[in-house]
């Protein structure tokens, strides 16, 4: 038997009784410190790329916890350090944006923050939406229990709370900054999601594909303006973007192969200003996603020719044909390394038991931003979910009640206490088992 499989035991035999110290004192922690700093995350949310005092208090705890911090990282994000002798280098993120919605949650401590969007201009209300304050609030949370317990691990964390997830921007732009180059390229590159429709504190972890890959692609469609009593004189926008919405719904029906996932949803259709009135112009708004490189390249090439053909068979002039318009805001899919997703997965079982995690497979398609830190390099890594929906909430819809309100959702809650101590517990079991090699 090699030394390693010698260390993997003693840390698994261990592993138990360290888990009963571990919750009793994050839930200690929790009662104490990280109660109050949820509620300042919840009621205090910041839009994508202006996040600059949740940025400071975030730099502000992790400092007092112990970290050398650096601020400013890709615009507002945060990096902490702490060096704890020879081992791997291994990264935690935790996401900190929240999104322009206005949160009827119904909760005491419930979002009344307004931004200036940094998009439209305009003065918006502001949520988190997608459980970011929980990400944040655990992060720290990490972070302290990490610094007062070092002699139970080895090598140097790195802390990394990023801006503008939301916007897909953030890791890109933390990349950008030269962030491995400026700090350090990570052995391991960790981080979970608060997951709604999830029992609060679950733990769910995939072996393979995590969230799916994205693209938010635009199309442009020109027509002829004219009188709505005279469609005849016009070349009508309205009728072909409807044509292409339609037959836009082919691509993931009739071309992909059936167990090939693939999503476009036509999310916004604007066009005109008055009833009586055919407008020149027409605008669509769509997210793509996908589960790998392949089955991208068909639906973005299927968008454009499907786009361009239909408005040459409504008679358009090769100057006046659909613009289709990929933006950069893309993200390639969130993929787990299977052996250490199983790795943690048995470390969560053992540390934890067995019912702190559950299977959970992922009914959508949602993307993330993560992929941006773990590859070129490759950094083998995981990403999990916490679940967040109390279980009143899950008896509810289950007894016909109202469903459970998804991520974005202005309706959309979490319980904090066992969201937020979980995902410590999670997050510090995970890094222990790594940094105990």
């Amino acid at each position: 038997m090699t030394k390693r499989v010698f260390c993997l035991l003693a840390v698994l035999i261990s592993l138990p009784a360290f888990a009963d110290d571990l919750a009793d004192a994050v839930s200690k922690d929790y009662d104490e410190h990280l109660a109050g700093l949820f509620d300042y995350f919840h009621r205090n949310p910041e839009l994508s790329t202006i996040e600059h005092e949740t940025a400071r208090r975030m730099a502000m705890e992790l400092s007092l916890a112990g970290f050398d911090v650096t601020e400013g990282v890709g615009g507002t994000g945060v990096v902490a350090m702490l060096e704890n002798g020879d081992g791997p280098l291994v990264m935690m993120r935790a996401d900190m944006d929240g999104l322009p919605v206005e949160e009827k949650s119904g909760l005491e401590n419930a979002s009344r923050a307004k931004q200036i969007d940094p998009i439209t201009g305009n003065e918006v209300f502001v949520m988190h939406a997608c459980g970011h304050d929980v990400h944040i609030t655990s992060l720290v949370g990490t972070a302290r229990h990490m610094a007062a317990h070092k002699d139970e691990w080895t090598g140097t964390l790195m802390l990394v709370v990023q801006p503008a997830e939301e916007r897909v921007i953030g890791a890109r732009a933390m990349r950008e900054d030269k962030i491995w180059e400026r700090f350090g390229t990570p052995d391991y590159a960790l981080a979970f999601h608060v997951s709604a429709g999830d029992p609060a504190g679950k733990i769910t972890v995939e072996e393979g594909d995590a969230y799916a890959g994205a693209d938010t692609v635009d199309i442009i469609v020109h027509g002829v303006g004219a009188h709505g009593a005279s469609p005849h004189a016009g070349k009508d926008p309205v009728l072909i973007g409807s044509q292409i919405v339609v037959a836009l719904q082919t691509l993931v029906s009739r071309e992909l192969p059936p167990r090939a996932p693939g999503v476009v949803t036509v999310g916004s259709f604007h066009s005109g200003t008055k009833h009586n009135i055919i407008s020149d112009r027409a605008h669509l708004q769509l997210t793509v996603r996908n589960t790998n490189e392949e089955t991208r390249k068909i639906l973005l090439e299927g968008i454009e020719r499907i786009a361009v053909n239909i408005g040459r068979a409504a008679g358009l002039p090769e100057d006046k044909l659909p613009e289709v318009i990929v933006s950069n805001e893309s993200v390639p899919p969130t993929v787990n390394d299977t052996e250490l997703a199983r790795r943690l997965r048995n470390a969560w079982s053992t540390a934890m038991g067995e019912d702190a995690l559950v299977e959970s497979p992922p009914e959508g398609m949602g993307a993330e931003d993560f992929p941006f830190f773990t590859a070129n390099p490759d950094i083998r890594s995981v990403y999990w979910s916490i679940g967040g929906t109390p279980q009143a909430d899950l008896d509810a819809e289950a007894a016909g009640g109202p469903p459970v309100a998804s991520h974005h959702s202005p309706l959309f809650k979490v319980a904090p206490e066992p969201s937020v101590t979980k995902g410590v517990e999670s997050t510090v079991v995970a890094l222990k088992t790594l940094m105990q090699e």
